[in-house]
């Protein structure tokens, strides 16, 4: 059984090219802490740095499938707050909630820190 990481439970930032209402009500209603591009302060034309910034401030994981552009960041801003890739075609909505909620659920926002990490490891 997965275990529950608790009130250190990661938040996660659905990053512009991630960014479906379905996904972030879903994750909320599973009991997440999920926010998405875009919001006020953070707008849909947020360029890539500006959005990883944007969650490392706020303590969030960030979920792209924009797997080229942030593998890149990582040198540049290593001490982020977590990366969650995953390839836009390879999921369907269910199985992007399923796993993510996998992923959020058993591991503390401590797993993440200055990690990237692929949605593909949360497969049964």
């Amino acid at each position: 059984m997965a275990e529950e990481a608790g009130s250190d439970r990661p938040r996660l930032h659905l990053d512009a090219d991630a960014s479906q209402r379905a996904l972030l009500e879903a994750l909320v209603k599973r009991g997440h802490d999920v926010t998405r591009t875009p919001q006020p302060g953070l707008p849909m034309d947020a360029d890539d740095d500006y959005q990883l910034l944007w969650a490392t401030a706020q303590g969030r994981v960030i979920f792209t499938h924009n797997i080229r552009d942030f593998i890149g960041k990582t040198e540049a801003f290593p001490n982020h707050s977590g990366i969650l890739l995953a390839h836009r075609m390879s999921y369907s909505l269910a199985d992007l909630i399923r796993l993510i909620d996998r992923a959020l659920s058993t591991t503390s926002a401590e797993d993440w820190n200055g990690r990237v990490r692929w949605l593909s490891d949360w497969k049964e």
